[in-house]
């Protein structure tokens, strides 16, 4: 994808994330929201070839790309990586803070069964560029295993994070905190499960 289609993208996504959050996913918005941006609102078929699910999944990997670049100058050296991977979940949580609404309409335009694979896809994408940048370079089957719990701490703090109105996210870091614990406990078991059944 070029740079200048990621920009046009970026631009028409943040004109239509208002609408979104009143009205819910629809390619109609997104031509409104094309044209508000100064496009054309035929320029929303064009950026979005794949219709409104396209337009969906470019919200998470704008949120993903708005999260690496708020984190950028963070020394991960000085953290533990409980607390990078803390430190990102809730980075991205702030980058969508002000289009909630729209969230809520995304995680709902998901929930649909035939779009489960999808929001899986989007959510292990999500996964990984945390585990990158918090300093993950796993080949094995640890690569896998951790981001697959990730996943499962990044919806269910999703989850928790719709029904904290506070602005300061304190009951959703306080959950996520938790999740992590529960991780990390978990992986400990795997890993010694892994080691005797390494030994049979």
């Amino acid at each position: 994808m070029s740079g200048n289609l990621t920009a046009i993208r970026d631009a028409i996504l943040v004109e239509a994330l208002p609408g979104v959050g009143s009205g819910g996913w629809s390619m109609r918005v997104l031509g409104d929201a094309a044209a508000r941006a100064g496009f054309g609102t035929d320029m929303a078929d064009a950026a979005f070839p794949g219709g409104t699910r396209s337009g969906v999944d470019h919200l998470a990997d704008w949120a993903d790309r708005n999260m690496l670049i708020r984190l950028d100058g963070v020394d991960t050296e000085a953290l533990r990586v409980r607390d990078r991977v803390r430190q990102a979940v809730l980075t991205r949580l702030e980058v969508l803070a002000p289009y909630k609404e729209a969230v809520r309409q995304t995680m709902a335009y998901w929930t649909l069964p035939p779009r489960g694979v999808g929001a899986a896809c989007s959510l292990w994408r999500t996964s990984d560029r945390i585990w990158v940048w918090a300093g993950d370079r796993a080949t094995d089957y640890n690569r896998y295993t951790k981001r697959g719990l990730l996943v499962g701490v990044l919806s269910s703090t999703l989850l928790a994070w719709m029904a904290d109105d506070d602005l300061s996210m304190a009951a959703t870091g306080t959950f996520l905190d938790r999740r992590i614990e529960n991780v990390l406990q978990l992986g400990k078991v795997l890993g010694r499960f892994s080691k005797k059944s390494g030994r049979r």
